[in-house]
């Protein structure tokens, strides 16, 4: 996958591989996804409908199977400030992992004083001048998941499926067009319902893609395993799965 991004007057290229997510607190997981399957919620069974509906219309392989996600009150949704600063914050790791060069990324992050936001991975990786292609290419995924947060925020007006990367160029334009302040101010927050809408239909998506590659296979129906993932783990966070910290979100299928 390539992608092209012009940021403050530079421009780089780069090829981007899927992500590798460790896991975390594997028994609790576990007994989280037992009590999802035990779950007989009116609405979150008519969510889980209404995503079999659409990946079935698409093609895409579904597991009946598969549980339904947490309701709009069981949900742990992050606040509109977590969500506004974790999206500048992974746009930053983003632009850095495509080559921004560390004196122009030391400058955005005092403008936009976002220093203490960045997890201790993206704080290592921000602050190492030299970091290998492999953390680049990684970090430069975050522009998926940051496609979601803003997405979350109002900004973007839809999430397509996951088939082809986000609009790079726009999504850092959210950012380069607004200080923080701003940022913050025009933000619209989506309702619980949306984002779980989407949570409850990419963890689907998710583990056709996951199945796929487990026999073999390529992803289904024209679905992006990178992207995929990356919307998974954002989406995961958004909802407070696991009520895990970023570094450590998990995307069991």
């Amino acid at each position: 996958m390539r992608r092209v991004l012009a940021f403050f007057g530079i421009a780089t290229l780069i090829i981007a591989s899927e992500t590798a997510v460790s896991a975390s607190s594997l028994s609790d997981r576990k007994e989280k996804i037992k009590a999802m399957e035990a779950k007989l919620s009116p609405e979150a069974l008519r969510r889980k409908e209404r995503s079999e509906a659409v990946l079935r219309a698409e093609g895409v392989p579904i597991n009946n199977s598969l549980p339904a996600i947490e309701t709009e009150r069981e949900a742990k949704l992050r606040s509109k400030d977590q969500v506004a600063y974790r999206a500048l914050a992974l746009l930053t790791v983003a632009i850095k992992g495509e080559g921004l060069e560390q004196p122009i990324v030391e400058r955005v992050i005092k403008e936009y004083g976002i220093e203490k936001y960045f997890t201790p991975k993206e704080a290592a990786f921000i602050r190492n001048p030299s970091p290998s292609q492999h953390d680049r290419v990684q970090f430069a995924w975050r522009y998926e998941a940051a496609w979601v947060l803003l997405w979350a925020l109002g900004y973007v007006e839809k999430l397509e499926k996951p088939a082809a990367i986000c609009d790079v160029p726009r999504a850092v334009k959210f950012m380069k067009e607004r200080n923080t302040k701003l940022f913050l101010l025009d933000a619209k927050p989506r309702s619980a319902h949306e984002v779980l809408d989407q949570a409850d239909r990419i963890y689907r998506y998710h583990w056709a893609v996951v199945d796929a590659r487990i026999n073999g296979k390529s992803a289904p129906a024209g679905l992006d395993s990178g992207v995929t993932m990356e919307r998974h783990y954002a989406l995961n966070w958004l909802i407070g799965y696991m009520e895990q910290e970023w570094d450590d979100i998990s995307t069991d299928t």
